[in-house]
C-alpha cells in the first residue's frame, strides 16, 4: 500500500510537470503589445448583473476605502494598484471588479470622475504588462464580465480618451482570454472563461464566426462540468448558484440581440435548477459541502425567480452523488460520494457520509463550511474531517490532502469507493444506508452510516458502524471513533442527563439528541461559514473504542 502511494505521488508530480511545460510553450511570452489589435468604436450591449447592491460599499470605495475579501483597506488617497494589499483573497476582489456593482448607487457626476480615475489608475499600473494576480485567467474572466455589465456606470458622461482607453483594453483583455482558454486547470474558472468570451463576443463588435466559435466553446464546457443531474462537477452546492448569476444574463443578452442561443445553455440552465433546490434549506441557505459557505439571501432569491422548473426537489443526485431525505418540515441531506477527479478536488472536503439537518426555518446539525476571506490555513482546517457532521478515527481525516505547493491542495489519498443504498417507504419513512472505505488503508476499518427520518418528520433514528472490510467486527483495539455533530451558532444547547442533549432554535422549536453508546459530550467547535467570519459554536461528540463497541445508534426527536 506504501509502494502504491508513492507510486501515485510520483505520477501525480509527473503529470503536473508535464502540464506546466505543455502551457508554458502554448503561452510563449506574454507583453500587452502581443494582443494589440482592433479597438471597437462601442459596446453593443450592456448584460445585466443579478448579484445585490450596497451604497455604503460604493461610498466607501469612492472615499477610497476598500471593504474587500473580508478586509477593509484605507488607501488614504492613494491609488489602490500601486500599493500593498492586505490578503491575495483582497487582491482577487479588487482585480476582479465585481464591485463595480455597488457603483451603479452612484447618482453624482463627481462620483463618475472618480470610478473612470481608479479604472484609469488600473489600466496605468496594470493594463500595460501582463502577470501577477490581475491576470490570473479568473480574475480576468470576472472583470470582463464586470466591465461589460457596468460599462454604463463606467462611461457615463465620459470623455472620448477615456472611453477609447476603456475599450483598448477590454478589447485587449478579451483576446488574451481566448488566447490562454485551453490552459486554464479544470474546473469553475475554466468555465467562467467561456462565459466572459461568449458574453463579449455578443456584447462587443464581432463577426458571426466569432460568436459561433464562443458558443460552441461553451456548449462543449457546459456539457463536461454541468452533470446530467444538474450539479456542478467540483460537488460543491454553491457553484451552481455562482454560475448560474452568470448564465442567466448571457441567456437574456442573446435572447435580446436575437442571437442563437448556444444550444447547451437553456438545458444546462433548466437542469442546474432542481440541484440548486436539493441543496435549498427551507431558511434559504445552501448546504454546507466541498467548499460551499454563505451566501447572501437575496443573490439566491435574485436566481430563484428566474426559475421556470418550479417543484419538489429532487431525492437522489445520482451523479453528483447526494441523497436528501425529507418528511414533512425535516430535511436531511447527506454527502454519499466522492470527488470526481484528482483535478477537481483542490477544493474537495473530507467529509464523506456527512449530513445537515433542517427543520422548519431552522438549521440544526451543519458542517462547518468553508470559511469566505480567511488565510489558507483555515481553508484547509475546513476540509478535515473532523470539520463535518461524520465520523473520525484517531483524529484521522477519511482522506489526505496534499501539502506539496507544486501539486496545490488536491486528494492525494483517500476512499475509492463509496457504497450508497435507500430504502423509501413513501409517507412513512425516508433512510440511507452508505459507507466508504476512506479508513481502510490505514486502520483496516470501513464507515457504515444508516440516517431515516419518521413519524411525519418527528423522529430521526441514526447508525454508525465501523467493520472490517468483510463486514466482521474489528480487531483494532487502539482505535477510537468521535461521531461529530456541529450544531448551528443560531441553535441553543443544554444537556438532559447523561445520555442526551437539548436543543432550541430561536422561534422555539426544539429537539432531543440522544445516544446512550459511547461517551456523549458537549465542547467548543468553530464555524466556518458564517457571514461575518469564522464563529465560536458548539458540537455534540460521541467517542467510542472501536474495538469493544463498534457501532453506536442515535435519535434525534422533535419536542411537540
Amino acid at each position: 500500500m506504501l509502494f502504491s502511494s508513492k507510486r501515485r505521488l510520483l505520477y501525480l508530480y509527473l503529470r503536473e510537470g508535464w502540464r506546466r511545460v505543455l502551457r508554458r510553450l502554448a503561452l510563449g511570452r506574454f507583453s500587452a503589445f502581443r494582443f494589440a489589435g482592433f479597438t471597437p468604436e462601442r459596446l453593443i450591449v450592456a448584460p445585466t448583473d443579478l448579484r445585490a447592491v450596497d451604497g455604503f460599499v460604493a461610498e466607501e470605495i469612492l472615499n477610497g476605502r476598500y471593504p474587500l475579501g473580508g478586509r477593509a483597506l484605507d488607501t488614504e488617497g492613494d491609488s489602490p494598484f500601486e500599493i500593498d494589499l492586505p490578503s491575495r483573497a483582497f487582491a482577487t476582489k479588487l482585480h476582479s471588479f465585481g464591485w463595480l456593482r455597488h457603483l451603479r448607487a452612484v447618482r453624482d457626476e463627481a462620483g463618475f470622475v472618480k470610478l473612470r480615475q481608479i479604472i484609469d489608475d488600473w489600466l496605468a499600473t496594470h493594463g500595460r504588462s501582463i502577470g501577477g494576480i490581475s491576470w490570473e485567467a479568473d480574475v480576468v474572466a470576472q472583470r470582463i464580465i464586470a466591465w461589460l455589465s457596468h460599462s454604463p456606470v463606467v462611461l457615463r458622461n465620459a470623455e472620448r480618451g477615456f472611453y477609447r482607453r476603456f475599450l483598448k483594453s477590454l478589447a485587449l483583455q478579451v483576446r488574451y482570454l481566448r488566447h490562454i482558454a485551453k490552459t486554464v486547470p479544470d474546473g469553475e474558472a475554466r468555465l467562467r472563461v467561456r462565459i466572459a468570451l461568449a458574453m463579449a463576443s455578443v456584447s462587443m463588435p464581432a463577426s458571426a464566426s466569432v460568436i459561433r466559435k464562443a458558443a460552441r466553446s461553451l456548449d462543449l464546457e457546459l456539457d463536461r462540468q454541468i452533470l446530467p443531474d444538474g450539479g456542478h462537477f467540483s460537488r460543491n452546492p454553491l457553484a451552481g448558484l455562482e454560475l448560474l448569476l452568470d448564465l442567466l444574463p448571457l441567456r437574456q443578452t442573446y435572447v435580446n440581440l436575437g442571437h442563437d442561443v448556444p444550444s447547451r445553455l437553456i438545458p444546462c440552465i433548466d437542469r442546474m435548477y432542481p440541484a440548486l433546490r436539493f441543496f435549498r434549506h427551507q431558511s434559504g441557505e445552501l448546504a454546507l459541502f466541498n467548499g460551499a459557505t454563505s451566501v447572501l439571501a437575496h443573490e439566491l432569491a435574485s436566481v430563484l425567480r428566474y426559475d421556470e422548473t418550479a417543484g419538489e426537489p429532487f431525492r437522489s443526485l445520482p451523479h453528483m452523488n447526494f441523497e436528501r431525505l425529507s418528511l414533512g418540515e425535516t430535511a436531511i441531506i447527506m454527502d454519499t460520494g466522492r470527488p470526481l477527479s484528482v483535478d477537481l478536488s483542490r477544493a474537495a472536503h473530507a467529509g464523506y457520509l456527512s449530513f445537515e439537518m433542517s427543520s422548519g426555518r431552522n438549521r440544526f446539525i451543519v458542517n462547518s463550511g468553508a470559511p469566505k476571506f480567511a488565510g489558507e490555513r483555515f481553508r484547509q482546517l475546513a476540509r478535515a474531517t473532523a470539520a463535518h457532521s461524520t465520523v473520525t478515527v484517531n483524529d484521522t481525516s477519511s482522506c489526505r490532502f496534499s501539502k506539496s505547493p507544486y501539486l496545490g491542495p488536491i486528494v492525494t489519498d483517500g476512499p475509492s469507493r463509496v457504497v450508497c443504498e435507500r430504502k423509501d417507504e413513501p409517507g412513512r419513512i425516508e433512510s440511507v444506508r452508505a459507507s466508504h472505505d476512506g479508513y481502510l488503508a490505514a486502520f483496516g476499518l470501513i464507515h457504515e452510516r444508516d440516517v431515516g427520518i419518521l413519524n411525519g418528520g418527528r423522529l430521526i433514528r441514526g447508525r454508525d458502524r465501523l467493520s472490517r472490510a468483510d463486514g466482521r467486527d474489528p480487531e483494532a483495539a487502539d482505535a477510537v471513533a468521535v461521531a461529530r455533530f456541529h450544531i448551528h451558532p443560531a441553535i441553543g444547547m443544554r444537556r438532559h442527563g447523561e445520555s442526551e442533549v437539548y436543543l432550541s432554535a430561536p422561534d422555539g422549536e426544539a429537539w432531543l439528541f440522544a445516544c446512550r453508546d459511547g461517551e456523549l459530550a458537549i465542547e467548543e467547535d468553530v464555524f466556518f461559514a458564517d457571514p461575518s467570519g469564522a464563529r465560536a459554536s458548539s458540537q455534540i461528540t460521541i467517542s467510542f473504542p472501536v474495538g469493544s463497541q463498534p457501532e453506536i445508534q442515535w435519535t434525534l426527536t422533535r419536542d411537540v
